[in-house]
């Protein structure tokens, strides 16, 4: 090798030899250091996230994978004395949109629009809205939320609500009341005891995943709303309904009203108004339907108020039974004003006064008494002033002050003019008359409870001390001039077979508007009264607006009591008092199989007497509670040919065949009370949605007048 190859060799090697190579622990170190750098980098950018960009983000996160539903809350149920329902509250489902969601606005809405009955344009404008969430539909029946869910349309979802359900229809609309969507009460108990009845308020947190499906969440805790049990009792409520119906259909009248109070305290058992309203439909009635004209409406009592008069002379002792007056051939000037009777009348005693309705002899009583004491009468027996009913918008009734009376005053007053009082005013007064002489509160709830608990009275349910409003001497000598009434007098179409009975009829003319003066032909008819005598059971009020024909309470009011009193005494089991001839017995059993053999038809609006929907009533004639409930048979239109098979409901409570009958599309009838004993159509037969489907409860169908006992439940008297 030449020498300087070996030079050039010597040379390179050297390089090589100052080239270091790096250790393993230097590499690893430098690895480390790395991944620290990385590392600080996340946790710098986490941390930022957290502390500076936390609450951003997770808005926008709850944005999209949750959504907060403030839900109707579930009120509690209404009973009756007998804890028959008469509101309930079940599931249903709602439909709601997430806006940004749904791809296609315009032609989700046509295909909601259709299913739905919702107007185009309506859903359109919500699906456009740049909204996380609104509703399309509240509470749809099962078959449109079945076919809304057939579309599978994106950003459609669906939400379980609470709905109210009235399972009795029209029956005790006035008193329960009616809910708009958001459940809140807007009438009757349901308003009035609203913030018990509604319990706290809902919200439901529902969630998304990541393919944007949407489920429930979780829902909050809250307190159910309380049950309200009332002092109705619904055969009795169904009585009054029925009976004033047909006096409506009967007379032509414009409105009406009946009341039937326990005069030993105060308890309401029944209360009805014409016209009546169905509560599951009630934005489709009219305000005039849907006043309770039993606790609102003021009228002038008419003749019905002599009994206020007479009392009041009788408890100062300033006449007597059988002292006479001479009621001058039918006319007497007052303040240089001429009053009339409705005929001529000359020497009567008091007693007969009262039985045949004197005016004169009336007003020369309460010339005898004096304005001061009359007007103490009055306030004392409660009109002008509140009866603290727990039903909303009661009116005072209408007594001007002693001071503002004039000449005249004491004699239009004497005879039920210039005063206006409510049909719950007078009744509790009457009721007063009956139970010896004490003025109670009417009430219309018996208790509210919850879980089985009964809660402590508050407020408007805190019973108030009854007070003393005349003798009970006093009390028992009115008793019997009332029976005079009764026997001898105007009222002698409330005449009882089996009981005796005390009442007072009224005619009271109504002022004209058109002229300012008293109508000569629109009138107000009424009769009030109680039986039986001795120990009054029950007090009915009757009253008719505007009767077309006859107009008088004798023989237009009258006879509603009667029909109403041989109907409620002997499902109360209340004892005769009279002994019935062997001829009455039979019509009685006649009346009664006639009563079973009548149809219900299907309910129409112009069918006034049909009440389909109602439990059935005892005919007059019968003995004993413990077989009242005998049902009529049932006629119904069967729409068969459908696709929705039938289930056998026997044994299943009134809520279960509600519930089942809506899930399945069906429109439920319910006849009576307890547990389903017999349906029509028969279970196992196919029907069309939304045909109707009748379920009688607690006895058996039939045209027949087999009896079916049933254990009896405690009331409350």
């Amino acid at each position: 090798m030449p020498p300087y190859r070996a030079h050039v060799v010597k040379a390179d090697r050297r390089a090589v030899t100052d080239t270091r190579e790096f250790t393993a622990s230097e590499r690893l170190l430098i690895v480390a250091s790395l991944l620290l750098l990385c590392i600080v980098a996340v946790l710098g950018r986490l941390g930022y996230l957290q502390l500076f960009r936390h609450g951003d983000y997770l808005a926008r996160a709850a944005r999209q994978q949750q959504r907060t539903i403030e839900i109707t809350p579930r009120r509690g149920s209404i009973y009756d004395r007998n804890m028959d329902p008469l509101a309930m509250s079940i599931p249903v489902d709602s439909v709601f949109a997430v806006p940004v969601d749904v791809g296609d606005p315009q032609l989700a809405a046509q295909l909601l629009s259709g299913v739905l009955g919702i107007p185009t344009e309506v859903l359109e404008s919500k699906l456009s809205a740049a909204q996380t969430f609104t509703w399309i539909a509240r509470k749809v029946p099962p078959d449109k939320k079945e076919a809304v869910e057939a579309l599978n349309l994106k950003g459609i979802y669906f939400q379980k609500e609470n709905r109210r359900i009235y399972p009795k229809r029209e029956l005790a609309a006035h008193v329960l009341g009616f809910v708009d969507v958001d459940e809140k009460g807007l009438g009757g108990v349901e308003y009035g005891l609203d913030n018990q009845i509604r319990g706290k308020s809902e919200k439901i947190v529902v969630m998304a995943d990541a393919r944007q499906r949407w489920f429930d969440g979780v829902e909050a805790q809250r307190e159910r709303g309380a049950d309200v049990v009332l002092t109705l009792d619904e055969q009795i409520q169904y009585i009054a309904e029925r009976e004033l119906a047909a006096a409506i259909t009967k007379t032509h009248a414009l409105a009406g009203s009946v009341v039937v109070m326990n005069p030993s305290n105060g308890e309401i058992l029944a209360l009805a108004n014409w016209p009546k309203f169905n509560p599951n439909a009630a934005n489709e009635a009219s305000a005039e339907a849907r006043m309770d004209r039993a606790v609102t409406a003021l009228y002038e009592p008419g003749s019905t108020f002599k009994l206020i008069t007479i009392a009041a002379a009788f408890d100062q002792g300033i006449v007597r039974p059988e002292e006479v007056f001479d009621c001058e051939n039918g006319a007497v000037y007052v303040a240089g004003h001429r009053i009339r009777d409705h005929k001529p009348f000359g020497l009567l005693t008091v007693s007969d006064i009262l039985a045949q309705s004197s005016n004169v002899g009336a007003i020369k009583i309460a010339l005898l008494l004096g304005a001061p004491k009359f007007y103490d009468y009055i306030r004392a027996f409660g009109f002008g002033e509140l009866t603290g009913v727990d039903l909303p918008g009661e009116s005072k009734g209408l007594v001007r002050r002693l001071e503002n009376w004039s000449a005249i005053s004491i004699g239009s007053i004497s005879l039920g003019q210039e005063v206006g009082v409510t049909p719950i005013q007078l009744i509790s007064a009457v009721s007063a008359i009956a139970n010896g002489g004490t003025l109670y509160k009417p009430h219309v709830v018996a208790e509210l409870r919850r879980d089985n608990q009964i809660l402590p009275a508050q407020g408007s349910l805190v019973p108030a001390e009854p007070r003393r409003v005349i003798r009970p001497e006093t009390a028992a000598t009115l008793r019997r001039l009332m029976e005079g009434v009764v026997l001898n007098g105007t009222g002698k179409l409330a005449h009882l077979d089996g009981w005796t009975a005390a009442g007072k009829t009224g005619t009271a003319q109504k002022i004209d508007p058109a002229t300012g003066r008293y109508s000569h032909t629109q009138l107000i008819a009424s009769f009030t009264g109680f039986a039986p005598i001795s120990n009054p059971a029950v007090t009915i009020l009757v009253s008719l607006d505007s009767p077309v024909g006859e107009h008088e309470g004798g023989p237009v009011a009258a006879p509603v009591f009667k029909r109403i009193a041989e109907q409620v005494l002997p499902y109360l089991d209340v004892p005769r008092d009279v002994p019935l001839e062997p001829q009455l017995i039979q019509v009685a059993y006649k009346d009664r199989n006639a009563s079973n053999l009548t149809a219900l038809s299907d309910f129409t609006p112009t069918d006034f007497t049909a009440q389909p929907d109602l439990p059935p009533a005892e005919s007059s004639g019968t003995n004993a509670r413990s077989a009242k409930k005998q049902a009529p048979a049932v006629t119904v239109a069967v729409d068969e040919g459908g696709d929705i098979p039938i289930p056998d409901f026997s044994g299943k409570t009134m809520r279960e065949v509600t519930e089942t009958c809506l899930k399945l599309g069906l429109d439920p009838f319910l006849v009576g009370s307890g547990l389903a004993v017999s349906q029509v159509p028969g279970a196992g037969m196919k029907l069309r949605g939304g045909a109707k489907l009748t379920v009688q409860f607690g006895v058996q169908f039939g045209a027949t007048a087999e009896k079916i006992a049933r254990p009896k439940r405690k009331r409350r008297h």
